[in-house]
């Protein structure tokens, strides 16, 4: 491979990180809480449709971006609702709002466009170009929430609270914090964060929605959560690996043979499976993670 196509597909990894990065920093928010949420992919696909027809309908780009946000916050309100509040099983939780997400997209291409693969072209964030390729401003914005998030957990008086009620929420409530108020809260600002990766999928990086646009985005950036130990700026590292095995299909792709494309379309699993086999282990999830707290 030459060197100036290693440059390129390196700048093309910067897209594909943003969602990743940010469906992994929104749940790290959520476990080191205490609350798993493996319905990643059904926030990223119900928000990037709302985004998207926000876009279509206002061609507001900006308004798009914060009813995506709207949207995962919602979608966090529920999910804390059914496993904070009502003590419900986080995993089945998760796993019904893929489904809700799947249906409702299907149907939503059907009533308002008409079609059931992908919508019409939406109007998108302008992009900055790099070395010939356009760059979003979603980069650096996703990069600088990882940040915060980061010195939020680690470095804050809050954070610490956050972080005690996912390791021992007994322990918590006895140093005076509500555990389930935060786990909620937790839950919906890691949530809205899924929300705003969403948001990006439509109405920045592609341009219009489809039903397959995540593409098990979610489950990758559930993967990048392991593999940074619950730590956002490790997961920044760990969005771009797995950015860059995406951007590397799409590169493989240009140009190949049928057959082939459809083998080059799993490198981006293959190569998940492969980091998280090698780095597997390298941190622990909270203790208290997906363990429904009861008050005595």
């Amino acid at each position: 491979m030459e060197l100036g196509s290693l440059a390129s597909i390196l700048i093309m990894a910067l897209s594909p990180m943003v969602p990743l990065l940010l469906g992994a920093v929104g749940e790290i928010i959520t476990e080191r809480s205490g609350v798993v949420n493996i319905g990643i992919e059904g926030v990223l696909l119900l928000s990037a449709l709302t985004a998207a027809v926000t876009s279509f309908f206002t061609g507001n780009v900006f308004l798009a971006f914060l009813v995506g946000v709207a949207t995962g916050a919602l979608l966090g309100v529920f999910h804390g609702v059914v496993s904070v509040y009502l003590r419900g099983d986080q995993i089945v939780a998760g796993v019904g709002l893929n489904l809700l997400a799947y249906g409702l997209g299907v149907i939503s291409l059907f009533e308002i466009w008409s079609v059931f693969g992908a919508s019409p072209p939406v109007p998108t964030m302008p992009r900055w170009v790099v070395a010939g390729r356009g760059i979003s401003p979603m980069v650096p914005v996703s990069i600088a929430i990882a940040v915060a998030a980061w010195f939020f957990l680690f470095k804050t008086n809050v954070g610490l609270k956050l972080r005690a009620c996912g390791e021992d929420p007994r322990a918590a409530e006895a140093m005076g914090v509500n555990v389930m108020k935060m786990r909620f809260l937790a839950t919906v600002l890691g949530s809205a964060l899924m929300g705003l990766g969403g948001a990006y999928l439509s109405v920045d990086w592609a341009g219009q929605f489809s039903r397959e646009i995540t593409a098990g985005r979610g489950f990758i950036a559930l993967a990048n959560v392991a593999f940074s130990g619950w730590n956002p700026l490790m997961a920044v590292v760990g969005a771009f690996i797995f950015g860059f095995f995406d951007a590397l299909a799409i590169y493989l792709i240009i140009g190949a043979r049928p057959t082939l494309s459809y083998v080059f379309k799993t490198i981006p699993y293959l190569g998940t499976l492969a980091v998280v086999a090698v780095f597997r282990g390298r941190g622990r999830a909270p203790a208290a993670l997906a363990k429904p707290y009861i008050k005595e």
